[in-house]
C-alpha cells in the first residue's frame, strides 16, 4: 500500500452537491460519480470530464448524498457493506433523476461502472429496489459510452502524439466496451496503438496489487513492457487503478482518457497544471 502510495496529494476537486451548468444551450443533464481513490489521487480526471462535457452542452452535477459504490466491498466479499452502499445510490440518484432530470450516470473509473451496471442484478430479490436499481444500471455508462453520442470538437492541432491505448479488465471484459475510447481519441487528433496482450490484465484489479503484490508486479512489468514496445509518448487507460498500477513501472505519462479529449477540445495539456 505503501509503496502505490503518491509522494503529495491534489488540492481537492468539486465538493458533492456542486452543478456544473453546460455552455451555450443545454444539451442534457448528467450525474457524475465522485469516486472514492480516485476524487483523492487524481481530482483531476472528473474535472476533465466536468470540462468536455460542459464545453458540449452538458451539464453535470455531483450528488450530494452518493456513496462509495461498493466495488471493493463487493470484489472482498463483504456483500451486505456493497448492497447497502447499492441501495443508498439508487436512492440518491433516483431522487435526483426525479428533481431535475438525468439523461445518465456517468462513471470515470471503470471498476466503479462495472460495478453500477451490475446493481439490476445485484438487487433483483430485493422487493423495495430491484425496479429502481434496473433504472440506475440502465442509466450508467462509461464516459466514453456517452460522449461517443456527441460531436465532440477538435479545439487545437496536437501534432504526432502516440497513444497506447490500455484497456482495462472492467472495461473491456466486464462492459464490453473496446472501440468508444480508441474511436474517440483517433478522432480527435491522437495516434493511438493498441498494446501487445491487451486482454491481460496489469496486476491492479481492485485490490488484488495490495493483497498479491508479488504476482501483480510481475502482471505489471509484463504490460509495461508490451506498452515500450509501441514506443507511446502517452499511456491513456479509463481506470485509476490501472494508471497507478502502470506508473509504478514506466516514466511515460499516464492519464485518463478523459484528459486527453479535455486537451484536444480546448483544455490544459494532462500534467500542466
Amino acid at each position: 500500500m505503501l509503496a502505490l502510495a503518491p509522494g503529495r496529494l491534489p488540492s481537492p476537486g468539486a465538493a458533492a452537491g456542486s452543478v456544473f451548468p453546460a455552455t451555450g444551450e443545454r444539451r442534457g443533464r448528467v450525474a457524475l460519480l465522485q469516486g472514492c481513490a480516485q476524487q483523492v489521487l487524481a481530482p483531476r480526471i472528473n474535472q476533465a470530464a466536468i470540462n468536455v462535457l460542459t464545453r458540449h452542452g452538458i451539464e453535470v452535477v455531483l450528488v450530494r448524498d452518493e456513496q462509495c459504490c461498493g466495488a471493493l466491498t463487493h470484489h472482498l466479499g463483504r456483500d451486505d457493506d456493497a448492497l447497502a452502499r447499492a441501495r443508498a445510490n439508487v436512492t440518491a440518484w433516483l431522487t435526483e433523476a426525479e428533481r431535475g432530470g438525468l439523461d445518465a450516470i456517468l462513471v470515470t473509473t471503470s471498476g466503479c461502472g462495472t460495478v453500477i451496471k451490475d446493481y439490476g442484478f445485484m438487487l433483483r430479490k430485493d422487493p423495495g429496489f430491484a425496479a429502481g436499481a434496473a433504472r440506475v444500471s440502465a442509466l450508467a455508462k462509461d464516459v466514453t459510452e456517452y460522449l461517443g453520442g456527441l460531436d465532440l470538437m477538435p479545439a487545437q492541432h496536437l501534432g504526432e502524439i502516440v497513444v497506447a491505448y490500455h484497456a482495462a479488465c472492467s472495461l473491456q471484459h466486464g462492459q464490453k466496451i473496446t472501440q468508444a475510447p480508441k474511436e474517440l481519441l483517433s478522432k480527435n487528433g491522437f495516434v493511438v496503438k493498441d498494446v501487445p496482450e491487451s486482454h491481460l490484465c496489469c496486476g491492479s484489479a481492485g485490490t488484488y496489487n495490495l493483497l498479491q503484490p508479488d504476482i501483480a508486479n510481475k502482471l505489471r512489468d509484463r504490460k509495461v513492457a508490451n506498452i515500450a514496445m509501441v514506443k507511446p509518448d502517452m499511456i491513456a487507460a479509463g481506470n485509476i487503478g490501472c494508471m497507478v498500477q502502470i506508473a509504478g513501472g514506466t516514466s511515460v505519462p499516464v492519464v485518463h482518457t478523459i484528459e486527453l479529449l479535455d486537451w484536444a477540445t480546448g483544455g490544459p495539456r494532462p500534467g500542466s497544471n
